[in-house]
């Protein structure tokens, strides 16, 4: 793939209030823009979205297109500034959604440390996950040449807004998400028909990121955790009123974990013929990718003593299980970076279980420890896909990657402070946050905060302490199930009989999409629709991002802000 290359000597601004590119002045004001407004915007909107519905977007279209309103002055070299300002904004907004950890202390009853104790804690993480995505970018981005579906949608709505048309209707699409996102929130308070349906716009602009098929699949889900309800209460798994959910967590984390053996597998068989067969001639190295790796390496060995020292000497850990924590974030960022540069999918809370699942495995049976071991994990695999997808965005664009590695250090600070902060923030603007949930009947459940990543969390840490024989019989069916669903939706879809017939005409199309969302929905959505489909999901993306994306951005960030 082509890319373009920084100019020697930056045109003059189009705007005379604008400094020079590459002076100081220039760069604090992209760093001041992604994190002081652009960043905390989609931080809110992220802590949000994890806290209402269990799973976030990260705000780089959000970010890039706001950003590009100012970088527009700068012409075409612009797009390398909003790509600055994208990156800072986007590590504020991935760290800031990683204050559900501090409300699964709540559901726990733990005691939570001091905030400069977890904030500290947080931004060594940040920092360690940082320095391991950037030391897998020559692999995964370079080598391998991943799609990373969203960083090439970013990289292309920044290519594009350097024109003043598409910039103006660009900003024309945002300013129509957020008025209807505060609309439907006014609405939902105030008219009651509204708020007898429960209408959320969050949930709407949700499902407007995930789409029709993903949406799809978790309706069928939620019913067929209805439909057996009364077959759980009846052997056992659940009390007479216990939402379903309670015991289908399980179930779908097994089920994840099935399916994710057969899409590792191919993954991993794609990534070794790419490595095998895929060799360009070495070239010399263009000199926006140069980094210096000694001083990377010595990066993250640096982080990785700060992470055992601060959560053994500050939050009183054991050193073991920290240590493990950090040696498992070097598989899982490999795993999960290349799952989102596939499919677009980064499943940091499975990172997360699976990390817990390890060291209960090794007798751990402190939900404590757990939690902050799981901490590392977490944070740590989010960062450092994140640090590969922007690089993947830059890759496109020829941005400078030490430059662009900068301003991601400097959003992982904000964005640890804001982490902590936000999380304060929604617990005590919504008291309901800090109900556990996980031992409500489901008459109680609150609809409008489902917290689904924090249900996760709590759920696998408690059962450290309260051994469920059936929890594990639970997740043991869901990694059957899982897995028979996975191989039968790949034996199907690779068929090119079948194949054939899906590109034969709407029948084909429309039979595709119900097998797809309906009879096999695939347990890891992501990465099966990117490894089997039998379009190009990729250049549909792309395509659609352009005017979808600002839309559903603004709609979620309206709701995050509104009534």
């Amino acid at each position: 793939m082509s890319t373009l290359t920084l100019s020697d000597s930056p045109p003059a601004p189009r705007w005379a209030w604008l400094p020079a590119q590459g002076t100081w002045k220039y760069h604090l004001l992209l760093i001041a823009l992604g994190i002081f407004v652009l960043g905390p915007l989609g931080g809110v909107t992220a802590s949000y979205m994890n806290f209402s519905l269990g799973f976030f977007v990260g705000g780089q279209v959000l970010a890039g297109l706001l950003g590009s309103t100012i970088t527009y002055g700068y012409g075409a070299e612009g797009k390398h500034g909003a790509n600055y300002i994208q990156t800072a904004a986007a590590s504020v907004a991935s760290m800031s959604a990683m204050g559900v950890l501090i409300q699964a202390m709540v559901w726990m009853g733990l005691p939570q440390p001091p905030m400069w104790q977890l904030i500290l804690y947080m931004l060594c993480i940040g920092m360690f996950g940082a320095g391991v995505g950037m030391l897998y970018t020559p692999v995964l981005v370079d080598r391998l040449q991943l799609t990373f579906p969203s960083g090439l949608a970013v990289a292309n709505i920044l290519r594009a807004l350097t024109d003043p048309v598409l910039l103006r209707r660009s900003v024309l699409r945002l300013g129509s998400g957020i008025g209807l996102g505060f609309a439907g929130g006014i609405a939902s308070a105030k008219v009651a028909l509204f708020g007898a349906i429960e209408l959320s716009t969050s949930t709407f602009g949700a499902g407007m990121v995930v789409g029709a098929r993903i949406g799809l699949a978790a309706v069928v889900g939620g019913l067929l955790g209805l439909a057996l309800q009364p077959y759980f209460v009846s052997i056992g798994w659940l009390a007479p009123h216990d939402p379903p959910r309670k015991i289908m967590f399980l179930i779908a984390l097994g089920t994840i974990m099935g399916a994710a053996i057969v899409d590792l597998s191919l993954i991993f068989w794609q990534a070794l013929e790419r490595l095998r067969h895929e060799q360009p001639p070495a070239a010399p190295e263009e000199d926006w990718k140069k980094m210096n790796t000694p001083r990377l390496l010595l990066w993250v060995a640096c982080w990785a003593v700060g992470i055992v020292v601060t959560g053994h000497l500050v939050l009183g850990q054991p050193v073991g299980y920290l240590v493990l924590a950090v040696a498992l974030v070097f598989l899982f960022a490999m795993v999960n970076g290349i799952s989102l540069g596939i499919s677009d999918s980064n499943p940091i809370s499975s990172a997360f279980v699976v990390a817990v699942v390890i060291m209960a495995a090794l007798g751990l049976k402190n939900p404590a420890v757990g939690l902050m071991a799981g901490t590392v994990l977490l944070v740590s695999t989010a960062v450092a896909c994140d640090m590969q997808q922007d690089r993947s965005t830059g890759w496109r664009l020829g941005t400078s990657r030490t430059i662009q590695f900068r301003y991601q250090v400097v959003g992982i600070l904000m964005g640890a402070i804001l982490a902590v902060g936000f999380a304060r923030l929604f617990m005590a603007a919504y008291p309901v946050l800090l109900l556990d949930q996980t031992v409500m009947k489901a008459g109680e459940q609150p609809s409008e905060w489902s917290a689904a990543m924090t249900y996760k969390f709590v759920g696998v840490l408690r059962s450290l302490t309260e051994d469920k024989p059936y929890q594990r019989t639970a997740i043991w069916i869901g990694v059957g199930v899982g897995f028979a669903i996975e191989l039968l939706r790949k034996l199907i879809r690779s068929r090119p009989a079948y194949q054939r017939f899906v590109e034969s005409g709407r029948a084909g199309l429309v039979t595709d999409f119900v097998l797809d969302s309906a009879v096999l929905p695939s347990p890891s959505p992501g990465c099966a629709k990117a490894l089997t489909s039998t379009t190009s999901p990729t250049r549909w993306r792309a395509r659609s991002m352009r005017w979808v994306a600002p839309l559903r951005s603004a709609w979620v960030s309206a709701s995050a802000i509104g009534p």
